[in-house]
């Protein structure tokens, strides 16, 4: 962790402290029943008090205190940028040299001072080469003088116009510039989020490569866009604009806003003018151009479109099908309907990210774009709505700086949740959730920063799975807190707040506290503006003779450098069938809570809604955690219970019970850990095995299916016969590859016939089972065969391809194949 933070952290922990924020959360409508409180405190080794002062002994900057740095010395603080200069509107005219994979540009510049007067025009443009700028009145041109240099303190180049006099605040000006964008010429950049930052991009643009079409598409997040145009590169910088994409008149062009004309000339191009009339950042804005089949969609009157390459041109809406449905969804939700003309989906080729949510037109990478048959598999859907969330939640009101980068990712992860809840259910939903907590969970083992941080070191740092997936999780927290009302009110007021504007983390809490009328400052100190996460420990038992359950509650993260935190939440209490719910809550390091109960407990389950941010660990017995699994309602109770009941189910009747249950558990991740975990040997009941084979045949999920089949064989001399010949035939290829490698485990021959039926697929998942299959089989015929993959893919499969034909020669009796 940075020392440099070390001092703001201690801060907010002792601020915590000192501000009594559960008096007014203790009279929520959610608190039932009497609850008295004790606790313990203690503070980190280094910290200190001096009177009524705060300390602790951390300095800024590698030589103690005579060197430090304050902490919003430019050398350490990442400011939002400065707004000197506001671009109204860009105007551009594009064509290409493919051969050169260059791009000649024209851009035209509606500017006018922000605030003060200005005497020039600072632009981000990367790689060009100016052929003229100049002063625009009317259709007159005047040149101007101007400098195109590296700036010393963004390390990026830029070109500096002195405008010949001074422009006052309200005074708009007009700047032309002509020049030639060269994005091969730059040097390589990226992060491991977006791993290239060359902004402007030509796919297979000599046409040698056969299988892979000719593209062109641009990538602008994070300040990328000026290696296309001249722009200020900058999030909170807000501009309409118009395009004029002249191409060869086979491709088709997508850009942002609507195709406002489409123009043959008479070279045998044609030039499409797409213009958008509303403002929005540079980094959303976008060009793609290929060789596209475009299927129309609609949502009330707007067009919905979806660009694909022609061969899946036919599976484009079952890709894409419920983005009009998640629209409505996300319109009525907010209560603020789709702001944006249109909605459009483009799939391109070795895309640089996942996916990028282009203002009215969404990138997404080769992954997407895929048959019926693979779609049984993986939808990607998740993709989908966390791109299309961002029409709200970033496009429409904008992070202000790279700093603030949660109040894009964050929303738009929780996106994918509000999307699952409504469509598949809340079990789909937190099994999502549950997703993002773990991959947070793994990333702060070797990193706890906070949410929203001023001292990165790189603007692509920001990308990384606390703004994403810690982001998510908070948001549900704060949901589950307010309650649905006041929560999504919160959202809506910030959206028209804030409407076409560039925010920050704090515009988001005063819309919530102008809704609520409620101090918000605790939450979003020690969510956002904190590092870590909650450790929780509980036990409970029940005093006979009061009648009260003793609950007791530690929080056990390392307080040096994560808060102590406030946490409201939910604990119910099981007793005779009933379920009693209590609000709580926990703000010390060690409590004890007395709740008054009606009998002795079957469960004290404690964060009920399973909202926390970190680890909770109850300290349950077998017991508890079979009545946990029988009648806690949430999908996480079932599936912590049956985790842990996995550990001693192959000892414990009870536990086993509960394990053949989980096979008949209504959500398919329940169902297919069951399947992965249950034991499996010689004395395997005959009724689980049926239920296996059921399973492997037609349960509706491919991934429990595939992972029936694959623990059927673990049974002693169990007859596969009725299950392989049915799953080879199954529509997934998950499956299939699956029934394959078992084939080849209870008959080789038979699996190298059944394999080579599956030659010419071109599926990967499939393609690596059939691969392994033949390389072990070793027959010589098939070496022509490996040698041809070589041509047929030249992307990450060849590693695969490479791996199979070692295996394949390992195997070869032939020596004229191995010489």
């Amino acid at each position: 962790m940075n020392i440099r933070l070390l001092l703001f952290f201690a801060a907010i922990a002792i601020l915590f402290y000192q501000c009594d924020e559960t008096k007014k959360i203790y009279s929520g409508a959610d608190y039932k029943g009497e609850i008295d409180t004790s606790y313990t405190e203690t503070y980190g080794e280094d910290e200190y008090y001096e009177g009524d002062e705060y300390y602790d002994e951390t300095y800024y900057g590698e030589g103690g205190s005579d060197s430090a740095y304050s902490h919003y010395s430019p050398a350490i603080y990442q400011s939002t940028p400065a707004r000197v200069n506001d671009i109204l509107h860009t105007k551009l005219e594009v064509s290409f040299n493919w051969e050169k994979a260059w791009m000649y540009g024209k851009a035209t510049l509606t500017v006018k001072p922000y605030y003060r007067p200005v005497k020039e025009l600072i632009l981000d443009a990367k790689g060009f080469e100016i052929k003229e700028v100049s002063m625009m009145n009317g259709n007159t041109k005047t040149p101007l003088k101007y400098t195109y240099n590296k700036d010393s303190v963004t390390d990026t180049f830029q070109i500096v116009i002195d405008l010949g006099r001074e422009f006052k605040k309200e005074e708009q000006y007009q700047i032309f510039i002509d020049y030639i964008a060269k994005p091969n010429s730059l040097p390589e950049g990226g992060s491991a989020a977006i791993t290239s930052d060359k902004g402007l991009y030509f796919i297979n643009n000599d046409g040698s490569d056969k299988t892979k079409p000719m593209q062109i598409w641009t990538q602008g997040e994070t300040e990328a866009s000026s290696c296309w145009f001249p722009t200020i590169d900058k999030p909170n910088e807000k501009t309409t604009q118009e395009i004029f994409i002249t191409i060869e008149d086979k491709y088709k062009t997508l850009s942002n806003g609507l195709l406002n004309s489409s123009k043959k000339n008479a070279d045998g191009t044609r030039t499409d003018h797409w213009k958008m009339d509303l403002p929005h950042s540079p980094y959303l804005f976008m060009m793609a151009i290929g060789d596209y089949a475009v299927v129309k969609d609609s949502w009330q009157n707007k067009e919905v479109n979806y660009y694909v390459e022609k061969k899946y041109e036919s599976y484009a809406k079952d890709i894409f099908g419920n983005t009009p449905e998640m629209i409505t969804f996300f319109s009525n939700k907010l209560g603020v309907e789709f702001p944006w003309q249109k909605y459009s989906s483009v799939i391109v080729r070795d895309y640089v990210s996942g996916a990028m949510e282009n203002t009215t037109a969404t990138v997404f990478g080769e992954f997407i774009q895929q048959t019926d048959r693979e779609l049984l598999d993986e939808t990607y859907e998740d993709v989908v709505s966390h791109e299309l969330f961002h029409s709200w939640f970033g496009d429409y009101v904008t992070t202000e700086s790279w700093s603030n980068i949660p109040l894009n990712e964050s929303f738009a992860t929780y996106g994918e949740y509000l999307w699952n809840e409504y469509k598949y259910g809340r079990d789909a939903a937190d099994f999502g959730k549950l997703n993002d907590l773990q991959t947070y969970l793994s990333e702060a083992d070797g990193k706890q920063v906070n949410m929203i941080r001023f001292n990165y070191a790189s603007r692509e740092d920001m990308f990384d799975s606390h703004s994403y997936a810690k982001g998510g999780c908070i948001l549900h927290m704060l949901r589950k807190y307010l309650g649905d009302e006041a929560f999504f009110a919160g959202l809506n007021k910030y959206l028209n707040d804030n409407k076409f504007k560039a925010v920050e983390i704090h515009n988001l809490r005063l819309a919530f506290e102008e809704v609520t009328g409620e101090d918000m400052n605790w939450f979003f100190n020690q969510w956002f503006l904190s590092s870590g996460h909650a450790n929780i420990f509980t036990t409970y038992y029940y005093d006979d003779f009061s009648g009260n359950v003793i609950l007791n509650v530690s929080q056990q993260q390392d307080t040096t450098t994560t808060p102590i935190y406030v946490l409201p939440v939910d604990v119910d209490i099981y007793i005779n069938g009933k379920t009693e719910r209590h609000r709580i809550v926990v703000d010390r390091r060690m409590q004890s809570f007395t709740i008054a109960v009606n009998g002795k407990p079957d469960l004290v389950n404690f964060d009920a809604e399973k909202m926390i941010l970190g680890n909770v660990s109850q300290s349950f017995t077998p017991e508890d955690y079979i009545y946990m699994f029988n009648h806690a309602p949430l999908f996480q109770d079932r599936y912590d219970a049956i985790n842990w009941l996995a550990y001693d189910h192959a000892t414990n009747k009870n536990s086993y019970d509960v394990v053949v249950k989980g096979l008949s558990d209504p959500f398919w991740v329940i169902r297919q850990f069951a399947v992965d975990t249950i034991r499996m040997d010689a004395n395997t009941p005959v009724s689980v095995q049926n239920k296996l084979k059921e399973m492997a045949m037609h349960d509706p999920r491919s991934y429990v299916r595939s992972t029936a089949i694959m623990r059927l064989g673990e049974i002693p001399d169990i007859d596969l016969t009725q299950v392989l010949t049915k799953t080879l035939k199954d529509s997934s290829y998950t499956v299939v590859s699956s029934a394959l490698n078992m084939l080849f485990i209870t008959d080789s021959i038979k699996a190298v016939q059944e394999a080579r039926g599956f030659l010419d697929e071109e599926n990967i998942t499939l393609m690596m089972s059939v691969w392994d299959i033949v390389s072990r089989a070793g027959d010589a015929k098939d070496n022509d065969y490996f040698l041809s993959l070589f041509d047929k893919y030249d992307d990450w499969k060849v590693y695969y391809v490479m791996i199979y034909y070692l295996t394949y020669l390992q195997n070869q009796e032939d020596s004229y194949i191995i010489n």
